[in-house]
Parts: structure tokens; sequence; C-alpha cells
């Protein structure tokens, strides 16, 4: 071991003293929770995804997913080999819960049963789910977190096919057959809509594709109608998936099945009647697009409003496939933006990104919604947003019972190591979510359980490794090796509280 990588070591450790007193006293005045505010039965866990982690890209069978921007997840932070060093900080830390996805293409390298099932990437998880029991940790399991088997795009374009729906149908009930004596929470698909409009709406995740018309550099596609074909799609396969379980396996696996969705809230950016419903267009294309079906069957009625005929519409047979098609939902909540009408739209060029008539930004007249780590940041912290969204969910869609399977705090890659290892304002964004969660609570919103984003700095999709989410601050230039930060000593000492 070099000089130069010893006292990187030596700094590491020091600030990892720091770092442990520190969490016992915090520097500012913001709200007291404890572990204590929350129901006993209330499971706190972390969160991650099968590309963002694992790596092996190309290991013991599994077939290797092209990226559209050129990052990719073939090391990542390598959790296919270290998962068990990795399960150990879950046990240190105190986390009850692991959520996790599987790869389609590490089990069907193919993508479909008939291409052949991969023992080797069986056993894989097999061993991660059996490690996690052994510590004393659940396994939530998410079907599908936007990693389509290239195999699939090449065959017949992934999820702007119909084919899609038995290839995912089928890759999820083998998932239960080898995986649900064991694993009692399932998530079915991640944040369809982050997934739609980045992949088909702005070009800037795989498939990589929008509108030729659109300032994006893209490999085809149509931002009007294709991201509507691929939500469809989505929909229909959750609903394919939930129907097997339930029919099949729930009854003697005991299990229960879901489905995570993405949304921040809005806020109208003034008090004109025009602003005020622009804020309920936004929720509703953002998190009633994929909500609405799987409670009420059916697209929210501005979706179908504004986007008309390039909407697909569910048959009769489907809307009842559809409608109920969950035990629980989860949500990830990061941040909270103004919603402003925006009439001034070309019906020449229609486009996700404008078809609900309203502009969205963290800013109002130069002064941002909360807090940023810095002015390029898209998060900005606003605690009272996921209270309000988990209002509106009660309210709205029968009150169902709700995991936050993700929030969390960006910080971005500096040299200045100490600096992410002591992060203090992840502290305080974890200290006020919880808050008004517990709050959420007390107000009648069924919630069971919180996890966090993420245990560990990882690869975040077209930002690189730019970004750090994690609890765990991990050295991508040294054999990724892993340091606790601050936020993970607050977490031990929150969960022992």
């Amino acid at each position: 071991m070099g000089f130069k990588h010893t006292f990187f070591l030596g700094l590491v450790f020091l600030i990892s003293l720091i770092v442990s007193e520190a969490a016992r006293q915090p520097s500012s005045p913001i709200p007291i929770i404890r572990k204590s505010n929350f129901p006993k039965d209330f499971v706190f866990g972390s969160s991650s995804s099968a590309y963002q982690y694992e790596g092996a890209v190309d290991i013991d069978g599994r077939k290797p997913k092209r990226i559209a921007d050129g990052k990719n997840g073939d090391i990542a932070v390598d959790e296919y080999h270290r998962y068990k060093e990795d399960v150990a900080i879950m046990k240190r830390i105190g986390f009850g819960a692991y959520r996790f996805s599987i790869s389609w293409s590490r089990i069907l390298p193919k993508g479909k049963l008939i291409g052949g099932v991969n023992k080797k990437g069986i056993d894989y998880y097999n061993r991660l789910i059996n490690e996690l029991l052994s510590k004393g940790i659940q396994s939530y399991v998410t079907i599908f977190h936007w990693d389509v088997p290239q195999a699939l795009e090449d065959a017949y374009q992934g999820f702007l096919s119909p084919k899609i729906i038995n290839d995912y149908q089928d890759f999820a009930e083998l998932c239960f057959k080898e995986f649900g004596d064991r694993v009692k929470h399932w998530i079915t698909f991640n944040e369809q809509y982050v997934f739609i409009i980045n992949g088909y709406g702005v070009g800037a995740f795989a498939p990589g594709r929008c509108s030729s018309w659109q300032p994006f550099n893209c490999l085809g596609g149509n931002s009007g109608t294709e991201p509507y074909i691929v939500g469809h799609y989505q929909i229909l396969s959750h609903a394919a998936a939930v129907k097997i379980y339930k029919s099949k396996y729930q009854a003697h696996q005991k299990g229960e099945i879901g489905v995570t969705l993405f949304s921040n809230w809005f806020v109208p950016y003034s008090n004109s009647e025009a602003d005020r419903n622009a804020t309920v267009r936004a929720l509703d294309f953002q998190l009633g697009w994929f909500l609405n079906p799987v409670v009420y069957g059916d697209y929210p009625a501005s979706m179908k409003a504004l986007v008309k005929d390039r909407l697909p519409k569910f048959t009769k047979e489907e809307t009842k496939l559809i409608n109920g098609s969950y035990d629980f939902i989860g949500i990830n909540y990061y941040t909270s933006n103004y919603a402003q009408n925006n009439p001034n739209v070309d019906p020449s060029k229609p486009s996700l990104l404008t078809d609900l008539r309203a502009n969205s930004s963290t800013d109002r007249n130069g002064v941002s919604i909360g807090p940023k780590v810095n002015a390029s940041s898209w998060l900005a912290v606003y605690p009272e947003g996921l209270k309000d969204l988990m209002i509106h969910i009660k309210n709205h869609y029968k009150n169902p019972n709700l995991y936050i399977t993700e929030n969390g705090y960006l910080d971005f890659d500096t040299p200045e190591v100490y600096k992410l290892i002591r992060d203090e304002g992840r502290v305080k964004y974890y200290r006020q979510h919880l808050s008004k969660l517990s709050e959420s609570i007390k107000a009648g919103v069924r919630v069971k359980g919180f996890f966090a984003w993420s245990l560990l700095d990882n690869f975040e999709w077209s930002s690189g490794y730019t970004m750090r989410f994690g609890l765990v601050y991990v050295d991508f230039k040294h054999r990724l090796m892993r340091f606790p930060k601050l936020s993970a000593k607050w977490f031990q000492n929150f969960l022992r509280s």
C-alpha cells in the first residue's frame, strides 16, 4: 500500500471520529425525532437498485445492457461481490429492511423464459436474500428498476410493444417461484414516470428516445406518443404480475405486492386560479398517471382531456384487471416545485413535456422553495411537501397502505472528502422529513415504512458518479472502500433510541 493511500485512510479514520462525535451533537435547532415517534411495527430500511449497485455486468451469465449516454454501471459499487460487507453495514446501522431490485437480464439473459434461466443469477439473489435474513433484515424486492434486457429492446423495442407484457409477467412469476418463500414484499415497478420522461421524453436515459424537433440528442422517437404507450404497457404489465401473484402465490407465500411511484409535491406559483389548476395537472401527470388507474381503473380526467387520442384507452377487461391491483403503494419523494400555468403550447409539437400546460421549477422570482446544496441542484429541501403529498394521497386515493420507498439528499462529488463524510445537510434533511412523516401518520395516513436513498454512494444514471446520495461514502478511486458518513451514524443512533 502506497504512502498516499495510507495517508488517505488515516485521514478518513480521523474524519470518522469527528463524524461519530458530530452525530451525537446536532449543530442546528431542527425537530427532535425519535424512533418511538413511529408505530412499533414501522419498518426502517435503505434502498438500492441492481444496475446502480451490482456491477458484474457480464459475469456469471448476465447479458450487458447498453446505456444510451455512454455512462454505465459496469462496476457500480460491486455489490455482486461485496453483498456480505454491505449487509453487515445495514446491520450495524440498525436497518430492518433492504429494498433492492432483481436484474431481469441476470436471471433471464435473453429476456424470455424460452431463452433459458441463468442458474448463477438465481443463486446470487438466493445468497443475498439468505444473508439478509441471517442478519434479521427483510427483503423488499423491486422486480423492474429500469433495466430492460437488451435482447427485448433489439427484438421489439421493449416497452413500446405489447409483447413485453407476457415477457414481464414470466419474469415476475419466475421471481415469485424462486424467492417468494422468503421475500414477503414485492414491488412491480419503480418510478414509471421518471423512466418514461427521461427515456422517451428527453432522451437522457436508455433507450434515449424523444422527438426530432426537441433540443436533445435522441435516438429517434416521438415524445408526444411514445411516453403514453410505454406507460400503458407498464400499467398492464404491473396488473398482470399482481394477478399472477394473488391467484397463484399470495395465499401460501403470505406476502404483499404493490408498485413504487415517484412524485414531487407542487405549490402554486401564485394565488391565481390558473396556477392553482396547474398544480392539479402537474400532480395528475406525475402521480395520477399511474396511481389513478390502479385505484380507479382509468387515467385522470385532465390527462384524457389534454392528451386526447394520443392517450391509449383501457378495455373493459383491462379496467377490471388494473382496478385495485395493489396491496400497498410505494412513494419516492425528494423535493417540491412551484407550478405555473402555461397556455402557450404549440399544438403542432405535442410532447409529454408540454401536454400538462404547466411549467415547474424549484424557484419563484429567483428564490428557491427550499435550501439547496448549491444553485445547480434540482433538489430543494421542502419537508412540508412530503406531508402535503401524504395527505393528498390519503384524501384522493382511498387512503392506501403506503411505504416511503425512497427519500434522500444529494451532494455533488468533490475532492474535499471530509465535506462529503460530514454530511450535516443530509442529517438535517432526514430529521425534517421523518418529523413530517410522523405528523402524517398522526393525521391518519397509513404509512408502514421508510427507506433511505441510499445506503451507498452509487451510479446515478445520466449523472454517473458525480452525485452522492449515500449514507456511506464510497471511494471510487481506491477499491470502492466504504466509509460511514455522519448520516449513517445519525441513523444508527436514531434506530437505537
